[in-house]
């Protein structure tokens, strides 16, 4: 048992960081590429989605304090990943966190949870991110076969002389009344649109880390402009109708109606649950630790300066949303179209495509970046095989790992119905949050004196609150999720055993008394 809990020496991780020369990875992102990779991980659809469903449903206008709880939540395992990126800025993020802290079966543990973050995140973001590019092409006359816009058996229907994903307008026609058996259908077969979506992120990360962030920030450009157009025309609107606002935001905190969660104090508490998934995402800004320029001082900047923007861009957009509409009706696939109409604004559904569309797609961009950095690291510690650890001489990226993980969520995202994976996404991420928060307050404990460039606040108070706020999600969650995750769990730990365990660099040192040295990459 102790082998299993054998930790990899902070000495030896430093040394690795410190490595330069065509075999590792390329430091060329500044502070800005790191926040804006933490906004392109956080905003995608749930700005554009979760803040109606969740306000029409549970806290009405006071949705703002949901998000402001939300953050609260996130904040506390914001700065415990803050910690450890600053003072060990390598590619694993929580992988490489927890072996430095508590030992080599929980570093698997967390690197085989993290594939349900990132990897399983970017396949069920392509799917939504197929539905939204095929919207907006029928938009301009392009149409694609259902067949090749969905997973094996997706519905689909005919309304409005377009085809749409039965699962994106099922509450539009609920709404006005209309049987989806009524209208022409058809099956998905094969999504294409998603295979290529993730094609071409995968390409993009092969050719350069420098590139695919200049890629992200693009995207993330165009993403917050359509928030801040949003905010825009709603803000004008409601100077002009004050009046009108006033009463939409009245109640200001619904009465609850008798039941935990539905409106009143416990709606809010309700409603923070919900978009909590909202801000996953940002954790994803610590596996670039190895390629940033000045990891020590740029890692927290990326990691709260994304959630600092992104928490501001989420009150402010559900302030304005609940001044233009009644809440009660903003429970829709396209809450913010709903209120863009309300301006008078024609082209406001086009403007929210564009901005879903990016939105997913810096999404899926951060998603497969995190998930090759997290076996790159993983393989170098030989507890997967070596070739995922290969770097390009000429690119320096770990071309192998993006390519085999691109290929995997390509035909993933393509082929396998994933209504499932959104609670297996969220459960492994929250399952991260724990283990970091957990490994600050060990070290803490164990190697007080170790340099922190970055010091987590008031510890233990932080690390314990941010494991509890994590814990309390994961509890929440379906128990069928947590069937799944158990299963996933058993899986990797088959895996560990049968070859991690034997391979692995850290316990052939130990067992051969061998001093403990980095691993060059021309191993």
């Amino acid at each position: 048992m102790a082998n299993l809990l054998a930790k990899k020496p902070l000495n030896l991780i430093m040394s690795e960081a410190h490595e330069t020369g065509e075999h590792s990875l390329k430091r060329a992102l500044g502070p800005g590429n790191l926040v804006s990779l933490g906004i392109g991980a956080i905003i995608g659809t749930g700005i554009f989605v979760l803040t109606g469903a969740a306000s029409a449903q549970y806290a009405g206008p006071a949705i703002v304090f949901s998000f402001m709880l939300a953050a609260v939540g996130c904040v506390f395992a914001g700065l415990c990943y803050a910690e450890f990126a600053s003072m060990i800025p390598i590619a694993g993020s929580a992988y490489t966190y927890g072996y430095a802290t508590l030992g080599e079966i929980f570093a698997w543990i967390i690197g085989w949870d993290l594939i349900l973050e990132y990897a399983f995140g970017a396949a069920t973001v392509a799917s939504g991110w197929s539905g939204y590019v095929l919207s907006l092409l029928q938009d301009f006359h392009i149409h694609i076969p259902p067949w090749l816009a969905g997973t094996p058996g997706a519905p689909f229907v005919m309304y409005n002389g377009r085809w749409e994903a039965l699962g994106r307008i099922s509450k539009t026609l609920a709404a006005k009344g209309i049987d989806p058996a009524t209208l022409p259908h058809q099956s998905g077969v094969f999504n294409l649109v998603a295979f290529l979506g993730i094609a071409a992120v995968t390409t993009i990360l092969v050719i350069g880390i420098k590139e695919s962030a200049n890629a992200n920030s693009l995207i993330v450009i165009v993403k917050v402009t359509v928030l801040l157009i949003f905010l825009a025309l709603g803000g004008s609107y409601i100077l002009k109708h004050f009046s009108e606002a006033t009463a939409n935001w009245t109640p200001f905190l619904p009465p609850n109606e008798g039941e935990f969660g539905k409106y009143g104090w416990t709606g809010v508490v309700r409603a923070a649950g919900v978009i909590f998934f909202a801000y996953i995402g940002f954790d994803a800004v610590s596996t670039a630790a190895q390629e940033a320029k000045n990891p020590k001082r740029d890692m927290p900047i990326g990691i709260l300066g994304s959630l600092v923007i992104c928490t501001i861009l989420y009150i402010l957009v559900a302030g304005v949303l609940t001044g233009l509409v009644k809440y009660d009706t903003l429970n829709v696939p396209d809450p913010i179209a709903i209120g863009i109409d309300k301006t008078g604004v024609r082209w406001g559904s086009l403007l929210v495509k564009l901005g879903a569309i990016c939105g997913l797609t810096s999404t899926m961009v951060v998603m497969l970046l995190g998930q090759s950095r997290v076996f790159f690291s993983m393989s170098r510690d030989h507890l997967l095989p070596e070739w995922f650890c290969t770097v390009h001489t000429k690119f320096r990226t770990p071309y192998i790992s993006s390519i085999c993980v691109g290929i995997f969520v390509a035909i993933f995202a393509s082929v396998i119905p994933i209504a499932i994976l959104g609670e297996l996404v969220s459960i492994g991420t929250l399952l991260a949050f724990v283990i970091v928060c957990a490994g600050v307050w060990v070290l803490r404990r164990t190697d007080p004196a170790l340099p922190r460039p970055f010091k987590t606040p008031l510890v233990p108070f932080v690390p314990i609150m941010g494991g509890l706020i994590s814990l309390l999600m994961m509890a929440g969650l379906p128990g069928d999720t947590w069937l799944r995750l158990i299963v996933w769990l058993i899986i990797g730990m088959v895996i560990y055993f049968f070859y991690g365990r034997h391979h692995s660099r850290v316990q052939v040192a130990e067992m051969t008394g061998e001093p403990k040295r980095a691993p060059s990459m021309a191993d």
